[in-house]
């Protein structure tokens, strides 16, 4: 059995392990079925592909046919499901249709949508179980595990999910040290296919040969964090709408924008101290002046509870509607520290243990945890990308467009935000705008005086922000004047000037 073979006499560890766990799941289940009452779901995709070969040589170990695999028995007895979309690339289906005439497999193709076809295939067929190549991050593992039986309103079949727990990685460990055919897209950067309508090729694995006309990438297996496997998937705009290239959404650089726009941003601070008032929130303040200060504008900072929904909810909400999302507090071992199981849960993804993490933590703490380290190394599975700096003891971590700060205190934020821009100016993944420039004015006019004024103002000037405040009721009345037009920014001061008395203003430095 040449790829059982493979596996064995390789030096890779956890690749065989995996596939010890993958083929266990798959004997299980052929104990449970008959060969008649299981399908495959195959759809010539990467993590197909090496369940195909999982199957085939785990059916050979079940039945004890030790000839089974590469060459040995011409056909695949287990039913083959194809759903054959006319959106699919054409070297997915020449993929899918040589593989099944290399392998003998019995193709039960399908061109209806999913639900429908499924449903009427199994009316017609004795099938009870049907395996999956699915993997945790991807969207449909949610709730899933290596037996799952179908969602309500589905035909009833038990779902078999022999690779679940597989990452990028693993998946082509196996198909490198197996040497087996896989899709050619995957050799030109495609790191993760869906339809020709969202998927291009993954910008990370660009080779930038400015030589060219035609832009070159390296292939799949090249991707450095598998983490980022998705980030060639897309939405193409049609050529009529907008009469440029489709946008590659690896980062902030994908978004539909001009670089010029206004971006948006939000900052999430998580702790019950805060909202009972124990201790004060001086992260926000200096995360705001920080993000003004690359050109960003702030939609709003919320302080949430140590409550995993809670943290869900809001990193949910703001996620969608914001360019990026900066997170604080409650990360870390302590039954408080719900911040990473909130992001998860709002991506609808699992908490895992990631190993590059876990390694950062052993170092930092050595000896000192006595209870089980991997439970701080866990973090949300699929969708989470670790910065590394070298001023940094343990690396930062984005999922996806949330940015999660481990820092205590002002000082501790000014150390992860300057990391921050460093690592994601030069990875050109953090959009730099024109910064803002205020000015703030005093005057000891009263608040009735400059009222009129100051709104009259604001419609001169609507490209300006124009705020009013007080420290203290006895204090100056502050007007604070903000945009990212200098020129516009003195115009209005000059303005507001003009409709008062020479000396009814002074300006204040508040640097």
């Amino acid at each position: 059995m040449e790829i059982d073979k493979a596996i064995r006499e390789c030096d890779d560890r956890r690749l065989k392990t995996k596939y010890n766990n993958a083929i266990y799941v798959i004997q299980r289940a052929l104990a449970l079925y008959s060969i008649e009452e299981v399908a495959f779901s195959f759809n010539g995709g990467k993590d197909s592909t090496v369940l195909l070969h999982l199957l085939r040589a785990g059916y050979s170990l079940h039945k004890g046919e030790q000839s089974c695999i590469n060459g040995g028995v011409k056909d695949f007895p287990m039913r083959t499901i194809y759903f054959e979309c006319p959106s699919a690339f054409p070297e997915i289906n020449s993929f899918t249709y040589d593989t099944a005439n290399m392998y003998g497999l019995q193709l039960d193709i399908i061109r209806s949508d999913f639900k429908s076809g499924l449903e009427a295939l199994l009316k017609t067929k004795p099938i009870r179980a049907i395996f999956l190549g699915v993997r945790m991050g991807d969207p449909t593992a949610v709730g899933q595990e290596q037996f799952s039986p179908s969602s309500p309103g589905w035909p009833p079949f038990m779902r078999v999910n022999p690779i679940l727990d597989w990452s990028y990685r693993d998946v082509w460990a196996f198909l490198l040290t197996s040497k087996v055919q896989y899709c050619s897209l995957y050799d030109q950067g495609y790191t993760s296919i869906g339809s020709i309508y969202d998927t291009v090729p993954n910008s990370l694995l660009s080779m930038n040969n400015s030589s060219s006309s035609k832009e070159v990438f390296r292939p799949a297996y090249l991707l450095s964090d598998g983490r980022l496997e998705r980030a060639g998937r897309v939405k193409k705009l049609p050529p009529s709408v907008s009469g440029k290239k489709p946008v590659v959404a690896n980062g902030l650089n994908s978004m539909d924008l001009p670089k010029s726009s206004l971006l948006m941003a939000s900052a999430i601070a998580v702790g019950d101290e805060i909202l009972l008032g124990t201790a004060e929130d001086q992260l926000g303040h200096s995360l705001c002046r920080k993000l003004h200060s690359i050109g960003w504008s702030v939609s709003q900072t919320t302080v949430v509870r140590n409550d995993i929904d809670s943290v869900a909810e809001e990193v949910e909400r703001r996620q969608s509607t914001n360019d990026m999302v900066f997170i604080y507090g409650g990360v870390g071992p302590l039954h408080s520290d719900v911040t990473l199981a909130g992001v998860a849960k709002a991506f609808g993804v699992r908490l895992a243990p990631d190993e590059e993490f876990e390694e950062y933590l052993r170092h930092l703490i050595g000896d000192q945890c006595t209870g089980d380290r991997n439970e701080m190394a866990l973090l949300p599975e699929g969708i989470t990308e670790l910065l590394h700096h070298e001023k940094l003891i343990v690396p930062l971590i984005k999922c996806k467009n949330v940015i999660i700060f481990t820092a205590t205190n002002v000082l501790e934020l000014d150390d992860e935000w300057n990391c921050l821009i460093e690592l994601m100016r030069s990875s050109g993944e953090l959009v730099m705008t024109q910064p803002f420039v205020s000015k703030c004015l005093t005057t000891i006019l009263a608040d009735l005086e400059v009222a009129q004024p100051v709104s009259k103002l604001c419609l001169e000037f609507p490209d300006v922000y124009i705020g009013c405040y007080r420290k203290s009721r006895r204090e100056p009345l502050r007007i604070y004047l903000e945009g990212k037009d200098q020129d516009r920014i003195e115009s209005a001061k000059e303005a507001l000037c003009k409709k008062f008395h020479p000396g009814a203003f002074s300006e204040i430095n508040l640097s």
